[in-house]
């Protein structure tokens, strides 16, 4: 047996195999299959700073607070994810009522449920195989939902046309993206497939990307003009990588995560314009549309605009837009309800795309009766309607406030600067770091913001995300804070990073 086992473990060197391993008990051990060695090397590049090692270190604490431990803080805070029910926004109570009457059907004959929300809710399961949410749906999305989402698409773009082939129902907006850039990535070496992304970016892109050993381009946003987007940076960027990729695709955020920024109309335009002459696919990632704050801005969707440029864009320019059930003024993350539409895409790769998300069955069925009370909610007249509007409207009036309170509270802070928040769910202030801490982050193997953002953890119990995690500018530093908290929770958080902020600069300087 031992001269087997001899044999076998120089064979296995030979192969370049883990060699058997003999365990204190006399019995022989096999080395494992899949090992850190052995793993695909592109899952060890994957990296996703709003649930990394700061949110871990998060969660130790909570445990540790509720097991007794004594900290300088009662509570930890965390502000490091646009989770708006978990920080406190309220569901609306329509799409609620849907969705547990579709959840538990025999709750129709409840007189305390409104009607609309049970006529809602019978149309919903009438599309569902055996009438039950339970059941599986066609890989696209269940028709009836595809079709009520094109006809929000042409409410909301002033009667541009939309062809519900062409919608995609998805599992959050995430799927999507994720989705559309596995269709993309081709080549090697030089012709490998390159995407632009924004920086600082969500960083969903630079995952997704270095998962598929894709090619990721950076184009920066102008942090001194409110993250606004440049076309000669975007210019820059592509020719740049044009030297060492092939630069296919280019992602816009709007509005923007981290950044909160919205995108003028003519930023749009000269971003339509740009992909056409460059020959790039765009992806425009509008998950905080509703999300609007700053006075003078608006949304404007991607395909509104291309298709108000006229046949020589709206014909030919490829494009797929992304909205979710997560943000705006539905907060609802855990449900994974999103769609995609697409536009100008070859006939034959439609079908190459139906067949891969084919391969995932379909997405979570009541994700997608969400995303329909999205695009279809209450209309004037129904029962519902006052309700729904009044909530919808209190979430984003609360959301305008905390978003102005929040820029105005960083800008008393010396050393912090905190660029408007038009839109979206969050703040992206820059933050000076004394060169001293730089220099104790640099010994310690950590980025400076990542040193800042662990300590403010550490003596506050505030939870934010490090600027390094989703891009920026050589030699500038941030942190990424949610605006979700209640107004109260809000206005302690806001003071403890500024007390933070003055004990660390005096700490270190």
């Amino acid at each position: 047996t031992l001269c087997r086992h001899t044999l076998s473990s120089l064979s296995a060197t030979r192969r370049g195999l883990p060699k058997e391993k003999m365990s204190e008990n006399g019995i022989m051990s096999r080395a494992k299959v899949l090992t850190i060695d052995t793993m695909n090397p592109t899952v060890k590049k994957v990296e996703y700073a709003v649930r990394g090692p700061i949110v871990q270190r998060a969660v130790e604490l909570e445990r540790e607070l509720s097991e007794g431990m004594k900290k300088p803080f009662a509570e930890v805070i965390k502000a490091n994810i646009g989770d708006a029910h978990a920080m406190g926004q309220q569901p609306i109570t329509f799409f609620r009522q849907v969705l547990a009457l579709c959840s538990y059907p025999e709750l129709l004959s409840d007189s305390t449920f409104p009607e609309d929300a049970k006529s809602r809710a019978c149309r919903i399961l009438q599309s569902c195989g055996g009438n039950s949410m339970g059941s599986y749906s066609a890989s696209q999305g269940i028709d009836s939902v595809r079709q009520d989402v094109a006809r929000y698409i042409e409410r909301r773009d002033g009667g541009v046309a939309c062809d519900p082939d062409n919608i995609y129902l998805t599992t959050g907006a995430s799927d999507g993206i994720v989705t559309m850039l596995k269709l993309l990535v081709c080549g090697e070496g030089t012709t490998r497939t390159g995407v632009m992304i924004p920086i600082p970016q969500y960083p969903l892109y630079s995952a997704a990307l270095a998962e598929l050993g894709a090619v990721q381009i950076n184009y920066f946003l102008n942090e001194e003009k409110c993250w606004s987007l440049d076309i000669t940076e975007l210019q820059r960027a592509v020719n740049e990588a044009r030297q060492y990729c092939n630069p296919r695709a280019l992602c816009i955020i709007n509005p923007g995560n981290p950044t909160g920024q919205v995108q003028s109309r003519q930023c749009i335009e000269d971003v339509i314009r740009f992909a056409a002459k460059e020959r790039l696919f765009l992806m425009a990632d509008e998950v905080y549309q509703d999300n609007v704050y700053a006075e003078g801005c608006q949304f404007h969707s991607f395909k509104k605009v291309l298709f108000e440029m006229g046949p020589e864009y709206a014909e030919t320019v490829e494009l797929a837009s992304f909205h979710s059930t997560s943000k705006c003024y539905m907060g609802e993350c855990g449900f994974r309800g999103g769609y995609m539409e697409i536009i100008n895409m070859d006939d034959e790769v439609k079908d190459q795309l139906t067949k891969l998300l084919s391969v995932r069955l379909c997405p979570p069925v009541p994700g997608q009766a969400l995303m329909d009370l999205v695009v279809n909610p209450p209309q004037p007249g129904e029962p519902s309607y006052g309700s729904f509007i009044k909530e919808r409207t209190a979430t984003l009036s609360a959301l305008a406030e905390k978003a102005k309170l929040t820029e105005q509270v960083l800008n008393t802070v010396q050393g912090i600067s905190c660029n408007p928040v038009q839109g979206a769910m969050y703040s992206f202030p820059r933050i000076t770091i004394p060169e001293k801490a730089v220099k104790e982050a640099t010994e310690t193997g950590q980025q400076p913001d990542m040193f800042y953002c662990m300590k403010m953890l550490e003596e506050t119990g505030i939870c934010l995300v490090p600027g390094s995690g989703f891009g920026q500018k050589d030699g500038t530093y941030h942190f990424r804070m949610t605006i979700l908290p209640p107004t109260d929770k809000l206005k302690i958080l806001l003071n403890k990073v500024k007390e933070f902020h003055q004990r660390f600069t005096q700490q270190y300087s």
